[in-house]
Protein backbone atom coordinates (compact mmCIF):
# COMPACT_ATOMS: atom_id res chain seq x y z
CA UNK A 1 0.00 0.00 0.00
CA UNK A 2 0.87 3.43 -1.03
CA UNK A 3 0.55 5.24 2.24
CA UNK A 4 0.56 9.12 0.74
CA UNK A 5 -1.89 7.98 -2.14
CA UNK A 6 -4.24 6.56 0.56
CA UNK A 7 -4.31 9.25 2.85
CA UNK A 8 -4.74 11.83 -0.25
CA UNK A 9 -7.44 9.64 -1.07
CA UNK A 10 -9.69 9.20 2.03
CA UNK A 11 -8.34 12.56 4.31
CA UNK A 12 -11.57 14.67 2.73
CA UNK A 13 -14.08 11.59 4.57
CA UNK A 14 -11.59 12.16 7.49
CA UNK A 15 -11.68 15.36 7.83
CA UNK A 16 -15.65 15.34 7.01
CA UNK A 17 -16.02 12.74 10.07
CA UNK A 18 -14.09 15.02 12.40
CA UNK A 19 -16.49 17.87 11.17
CA UNK A 20 -19.53 16.17 12.02
CA UNK A 21 -18.59 14.78 15.46
CA UNK A 22 -18.10 18.24 16.32
CA UNK A 23 -21.27 19.70 15.31
CA UNK A 24 -23.97 19.23 18.65
CA UNK A 25 -27.12 18.44 16.81
CA UNK A 26 -27.28 16.66 13.27
CA UNK A 27 -29.93 16.24 10.53
CA UNK A 28 -31.03 13.18 9.21
CA UNK A 29 -29.38 12.91 6.38
CA UNK A 30 -26.07 13.98 8.56
CA UNK A 31 -26.40 11.69 10.89
CA UNK A 32 -26.56 8.75 8.33
CA UNK A 33 -23.53 10.47 6.43
CA UNK A 34 -21.80 10.16 10.20
CA UNK A 35 -22.65 6.61 10.30
CA UNK A 36 -21.23 5.56 7.01
CA UNK A 37 -18.38 7.42 7.31
CA UNK A 38 -17.71 6.38 10.76
CA UNK A 39 -17.52 2.49 9.12
CA UNK A 40 -15.36 3.52 6.32
CA UNK A 41 -12.92 5.03 8.73
CA UNK A 42 -13.25 2.04 11.07
CA UNK A 43 -12.15 -0.08 7.52
CA UNK A 44 -9.16 2.37 7.10
CA UNK A 45 -8.04 1.98 9.88
CA UNK A 46 -7.63 -1.68 10.05
CA UNK A 47 -5.95 -1.79 6.52
CA UNK A 48 -3.75 0.91 7.61
CA UNK A 49 -2.63 -1.13 10.49
CA UNK A 50 -2.78 -4.70 8.67
CA UNK A 51 -0.78 -3.15 5.57
CA UNK A 52 1.32 -0.16 6.05
CA UNK A 53 1.81 0.81 10.24
CA UNK A 54 1.85 4.64 10.95
CA UNK A 55 2.14 5.32 14.70
CA UNK A 56 1.04 8.85 13.78
CA UNK A 57 -1.82 8.27 11.30
CA UNK A 58 -2.75 5.01 13.34
CA UNK A 59 -3.07 7.26 16.51
CA UNK A 60 -5.35 9.73 14.67
CA UNK A 61 -7.69 7.26 13.03
CA UNK A 62 -8.05 5.54 16.56
CA UNK A 63 -8.93 8.67 18.25
CA UNK A 64 -11.31 9.36 15.33
CA UNK A 65 -12.84 5.81 15.37
CA UNK A 66 -13.16 6.33 18.89
CA UNK A 67 -15.56 8.94 19.33
CA UNK A 68 -17.62 8.10 15.94
CA UNK A 69 -18.30 4.98 18.02
CA UNK A 70 -19.27 6.47 21.55
CA UNK A 71 -21.52 9.46 18.96
CA UNK A 72 -23.12 6.34 17.29
CA UNK A 73 -23.74 3.74 19.75
CA UNK A 74 -23.98 6.13 23.04
CA UNK A 75 -22.38 5.49 26.24
CA UNK A 76 -23.11 2.43 27.39
CA UNK A 77 -22.86 1.35 31.34
CA UNK A 78 -22.56 -2.22 32.69
CA UNK A 79 -25.82 -3.70 34.12
CA UNK A 80 -27.07 -6.92 35.79
CA UNK A 81 -28.16 -7.80 32.11
CA UNK A 82 -24.57 -8.10 31.36
CA UNK A 83 -23.43 -10.03 34.78
CA UNK A 84 -26.57 -12.01 33.61
CA UNK A 85 -25.50 -12.82 30.05
CA UNK A 86 -21.33 -13.48 31.17
CA UNK A 87 -22.80 -16.24 33.93
CA UNK A 88 -25.77 -17.81 31.85
CA UNK A 89 -23.56 -17.72 28.02
CA UNK A 90 -20.23 -15.80 27.32
CA UNK A 91 -18.08 -17.83 30.41
CA UNK A 92 -19.69 -21.29 30.25
CA UNK A 93 -19.32 -20.51 25.81
CA UNK A 94 -15.45 -20.02 26.24
CA UNK A 95 -14.87 -22.99 28.71
CA UNK A 96 -17.37 -25.28 26.23
CA UNK A 97 -15.45 -23.63 23.19
CA UNK A 98 -12.14 -24.52 24.83
CA UNK A 99 -12.69 -28.55 26.25
CA UNK A 100 -10.31 -29.55 23.08
CA UNK A 101 -7.33 -28.17 25.37
CA UNK A 102 -8.52 -28.04 28.98
CA UNK A 103 -9.54 -32.04 28.75
CA UNK A 104 -6.45 -33.32 27.37
CA UNK A 105 -4.62 -30.90 29.75
CA UNK A 106 -6.67 -32.76 32.83
CA UNK A 107 -5.80 -36.29 31.26
CA UNK A 108 -2.12 -35.89 30.74
CA UNK A 109 -1.49 -33.49 33.87
CA UNK A 110 -3.71 -36.38 36.29
CA UNK A 111 -1.65 -39.23 34.81
CA UNK A 112 1.82 -37.24 35.27
CA UNK A 113 0.39 -36.85 39.14
CA UNK A 114 -0.77 -40.40 39.41
CA UNK A 115 2.84 -41.50 37.57
CA UNK A 116 5.03 -39.03 40.18
CA UNK A 117 2.96 -40.98 42.82
CA UNK A 118 3.56 -44.24 42.13
CA UNK A 119 7.12 -43.08 41.29
CA UNK A 120 7.87 -41.67 45.05
CA UNK A 121 5.46 -43.86 46.39
CA UNK A 122 7.46 -47.36 45.65
CA UNK A 123 10.68 -45.74 45.51
CA UNK A 124 12.36 -45.24 49.36
CA UNK A 125 15.10 -43.93 48.21
CA UNK A 126 13.08 -40.86 46.47
CA UNK A 127 11.76 -40.35 49.42
CA UNK A 128 14.67 -39.88 51.01
CA UNK A 129 15.66 -37.24 48.88
CA UNK A 130 12.43 -35.33 49.92
CA UNK A 131 12.76 -35.09 53.48
CA UNK A 132 14.37 -36.55 56.15
CA UNK A 133 12.82 -40.03 57.63
CA UNK A 134 11.28 -38.09 60.91
CA UNK A 135 10.19 -35.29 58.57
CA UNK A 136 8.39 -37.78 56.78
CA UNK A 137 6.45 -39.29 59.56
CA UNK A 138 5.26 -36.05 60.68
CA UNK A 139 3.75 -35.58 57.13
CA UNK A 140 2.28 -38.68 56.95
CA UNK A 141 1.17 -40.06 60.36
CA UNK A 142 -2.17 -40.27 61.85
CA UNK A 143 -2.83 -36.55 62.74
CA UNK A 144 0.28 -35.41 60.73
CA UNK A 145 0.81 -32.49 58.34
CA UNK A 146 -1.47 -33.65 56.03
CA UNK A 147 -4.54 -33.58 58.05
CA UNK A 148 -4.25 -30.74 60.19
CA UNK A 149 -3.04 -28.78 56.69
CA UNK A 150 -6.75 -28.14 56.35
CA UNK A 151 -7.87 -27.11 60.03
CA UNK A 152 -4.98 -25.08 61.05
CA UNK A 153 -6.35 -21.96 60.18
CA UNK A 154 -10.01 -20.94 60.86
CA UNK A 155 -11.90 -22.13 57.68
CA UNK A 156 -13.33 -18.41 57.03
CA UNK A 157 -9.69 -17.16 56.35
CA UNK A 158 -8.48 -20.25 55.16
CA UNK A 159 -11.04 -20.55 52.38
CA UNK A 160 -10.07 -16.60 51.60
CA UNK A 161 -6.43 -17.56 51.75
CA UNK A 162 -6.63 -21.01 48.94
CA UNK A 163 -9.27 -18.90 46.88
CA UNK A 164 -6.42 -15.75 46.26
CA UNK A 165 -3.67 -18.78 45.46
CA UNK A 166 -5.92 -20.58 43.28
CA UNK A 167 -7.69 -17.49 41.40
CA UNK A 168 -3.64 -16.12 41.10
CA UNK A 169 -2.67 -19.22 39.62
CA UNK A 170 -5.53 -19.96 37.26
CA UNK A 171 -4.99 -15.99 36.04
CA UNK A 172 -1.08 -16.60 35.50
CA UNK A 173 -2.12 -19.93 33.18
CA UNK A 174 -4.23 -17.85 31.66
CA UNK A 175 -2.69 -14.60 30.73
CA UNK A 176 0.86 -15.97 30.65
CA UNK A 177 -0.09 -18.07 28.19
CA UNK A 178 0.69 -15.60 25.06
CA UNK A 179 4.00 -16.52 25.91
CA UNK A 180 4.06 -19.62 23.78
CA UNK A 181 2.19 -21.50 26.61
CA UNK A 182 5.91 -22.62 28.14
CA UNK A 183 4.84 -20.82 31.70
CA UNK A 184 1.54 -22.73 31.63
CA UNK A 185 3.09 -26.16 31.43
CA UNK A 186 5.53 -24.22 34.14
CA UNK A 187 2.52 -23.95 36.74
CA UNK A 188 0.77 -27.21 35.39
CA UNK A 189 3.76 -29.15 36.24
CA UNK A 190 4.42 -27.31 39.91
CA UNK A 191 0.57 -28.39 40.78
CA UNK A 192 0.94 -32.08 39.71
CA UNK A 193 4.26 -32.60 41.51
CA UNK A 194 3.20 -31.07 45.07
CA UNK A 195 -0.41 -33.90 44.22
CA UNK A 196 2.06 -36.70 42.94
CA UNK A 197 4.85 -36.15 46.41
CA UNK A 198 1.58 -36.07 48.61
CA UNK A 199 -0.27 -39.56 46.79
CA UNK A 200 3.55 -41.07 46.83
CA UNK A 201 4.01 -40.13 50.49
CA UNK A 202 0.88 -41.43 52.29
CA UNK A 203 0.64 -44.49 49.90
CA UNK A 204 3.93 -45.40 51.11
CA UNK A 205 2.42 -44.97 54.84
CA UNK A 206 -0.74 -46.73 53.68
CA UNK A 207 -2.76 -44.27 54.02
CA UNK A 208 -3.96 -42.86 50.41
CA UNK A 209 -7.90 -43.38 51.39
CA UNK A 210 -6.90 -40.96 54.15
CA UNK A 211 -5.60 -38.59 51.44
CA UNK A 212 -7.92 -38.84 48.98
CA UNK A 213 -10.48 -38.42 51.05
CA UNK A 214 -9.10 -35.37 52.22
CA UNK A 215 -8.18 -34.24 48.72
CA UNK A 216 -10.89 -35.07 46.69
CA UNK A 217 -13.97 -32.83 48.38
CA UNK A 218 -12.85 -29.33 47.04
CA UNK A 219 -9.66 -31.35 44.79
CA UNK A 220 -12.34 -31.99 41.66
CA UNK A 221 -13.66 -28.65 41.05
CA UNK A 222 -10.41 -26.87 42.13
CA UNK A 223 -8.17 -28.85 39.88
CA UNK A 224 -10.64 -28.60 37.12
CA UNK A 225 -10.83 -25.18 37.11
CA UNK A 226 -7.06 -25.05 36.86
CA UNK A 227 -7.00 -27.27 34.21
CA UNK A 228 -9.21 -25.24 32.14
CA UNK A 229 -6.86 -21.99 33.09
CA UNK A 230 -4.29 -23.68 31.55
CA UNK A 231 -6.28 -25.57 28.29
CA UNK A 232 -7.24 -21.88 27.52
CA UNK A 233 -3.82 -20.62 28.28
CA UNK A 234 -2.07 -23.16 25.92
CA UNK A 235 -4.42 -22.56 23.39
CA UNK A 236 -3.86 -18.77 23.74
CA UNK A 237 -0.17 -19.69 22.80
CA UNK A 238 -1.06 -21.58 20.31
CA UNK A 239 -2.95 -19.26 18.25
CA UNK A 240 0.69 -16.83 18.99
CA UNK A 241 1.67 -19.80 16.05
CA UNK A 242 -1.08 -20.42 14.54
CA UNK A 243 -3.78 -17.97 14.30
CA UNK A 244 -5.99 -19.50 11.28
CA UNK A 245 -7.67 -17.48 9.21
CA UNK A 246 -7.88 -14.48 11.18
CA UNK A 247 -4.56 -11.75 11.03
CA UNK A 248 -2.16 -12.47 14.71
CA UNK A 249 -3.52 -9.45 16.02
CA UNK A 250 -7.37 -9.91 15.85
CA UNK A 251 -7.29 -13.68 16.84
CA UNK A 252 -5.07 -12.44 20.31
CA UNK A 253 -7.00 -9.74 20.60
CA UNK A 254 -10.80 -12.09 20.15
CA UNK A 255 -8.92 -14.73 22.49
CA UNK A 256 -7.54 -12.49 25.11
CA UNK A 257 -10.34 -11.02 25.66
CA UNK A 258 -12.11 -14.32 26.13
CA UNK A 259 -9.53 -15.09 28.61
CA UNK A 260 -9.91 -12.06 30.15
CA UNK A 261 -13.60 -13.41 30.97
CA UNK A 262 -12.61 -16.97 31.75
CA UNK A 263 -10.16 -15.77 34.45
CA UNK A 264 -13.13 -13.64 36.17
CA UNK A 265 -15.36 -17.01 35.56
CA UNK A 266 -13.30 -19.52 37.17
CA UNK A 267 -12.49 -17.02 40.17
CA UNK A 268 -15.50 -17.19 40.97
CA UNK A 269 -15.48 -21.73 40.80
CA UNK A 270 -12.29 -21.29 42.84
CA UNK A 271 -14.61 -19.54 45.54
CA UNK A 272 -16.71 -22.18 45.87
CA UNK A 273 -14.07 -25.05 45.84
CA UNK A 274 -12.24 -22.57 48.32
CA UNK A 275 -15.05 -22.47 50.41
CA UNK A 276 -15.22 -26.52 50.08
CA UNK A 277 -11.59 -26.51 50.85
CA UNK A 278 -12.33 -24.50 54.00
CA UNK A 279 -16.14 -25.54 55.23
CA UNK A 280 -16.31 -29.18 54.42
CA UNK A 281 -12.97 -30.71 54.11
CA UNK A 282 -12.03 -30.38 57.87
CA UNK A 283 -15.57 -30.84 58.62
CA UNK A 284 -16.70 -33.50 60.43
CA UNK A 285 -18.84 -35.48 58.06
CA UNK A 286 -17.90 -38.65 57.21
CA UNK A 287 -15.52 -39.45 54.16
CA UNK A 288 -17.96 -40.62 52.03
CA UNK A 289 -20.29 -37.43 52.58
CA UNK A 290 -17.38 -34.94 51.95
CA UNK A 291 -16.44 -36.93 49.27
CA UNK A 292 -20.42 -36.60 47.90
CA UNK A 293 -20.55 -32.87 48.24
CA UNK A 294 -17.26 -32.34 46.04
CA UNK A 295 -18.91 -34.53 43.09
CA UNK A 296 -21.83 -33.06 43.50
CA UNK A 297 -19.71 -30.02 42.67
CA UNK A 298 -18.18 -31.32 39.94
CA UNK A 299 -20.59 -32.65 38.06
CA UNK A 300 -22.45 -29.23 38.41
CA UNK A 301 -19.67 -27.64 37.26
CA UNK A 302 -19.93 -30.05 34.25
CA UNK A 303 -23.64 -29.92 33.51
CA UNK A 304 -23.27 -25.67 33.58
CA UNK A 305 -20.17 -26.22 30.71
CA UNK A 306 -21.55 -28.95 28.99
CA UNK A 307 -25.63 -27.59 29.09
CA UNK A 308 -25.62 -23.62 29.38
CA UNK A 309 -22.20 -23.52 27.74
CA UNK A 310 -22.88 -26.01 24.52
CA UNK A 311 -25.84 -24.58 23.59
CA UNK A 312 -24.63 -20.95 23.71
CA UNK A 313 -20.89 -22.01 21.56
CA UNK A 314 -23.95 -23.70 19.38
CA UNK A 315 -25.53 -20.38 19.32
CA UNK A 316 -22.24 -18.42 18.33
CA UNK A 317 -21.49 -17.39 21.41
CA UNK A 318 -17.44 -17.39 21.62
CA UNK A 319 -17.03 -15.21 24.90
CA UNK A 320 -16.09 -12.78 23.25
CA UNK A 321 -17.09 -9.24 23.68
CA UNK A 322 -20.55 -8.86 21.91
CA UNK A 323 -20.32 -8.20 18.57
CA UNK A 324 -21.44 -4.46 18.38
CA UNK A 325 -18.65 -3.97 21.43
CA UNK A 326 -15.64 -4.86 18.96
CA UNK A 327 -13.84 -2.36 16.69
CA UNK A 328 -14.50 -3.12 13.36
CA UNK A 329 -12.13 -5.45 11.80
CA UNK A 330 -11.42 -6.28 7.48
CA UNK A 331 -12.22 -9.84 6.82
CA UNK A 332 -8.98 -11.72 6.61
CA UNK A 333 -9.14 -14.52 3.16
CA UNK A 334 -8.76 -18.20 5.18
Amino acid sequence: MDLDVFVSAHRAEWDRLDALLRRRRLTGAEADELVTLYQRTATHLSLIQSSAPDPQLTGRLSRLVARARSTVTGTRRASWHDAARFLTLGFPAAVYRARHWWIPTALVSTAAAALLGWWIGTHPEVQASLAAPDELRALTRPGGQYETYYSSHPAASFAAQVWTNNAQAAAMCLVLGVFLGLPVLWILFQNMLNLGVGIGLMSSAGRLDTFLGLVLPHGLLELTAVFVAAGAGLRLGWTVIDPGPRSRRTALAEEGRAAVGMAIGLALVLFVSGAIEGFVTPSGLPTWARITIGITAEVAFLAYVYVLGGRAARAGDTGDLAAAERSAVVPTAA
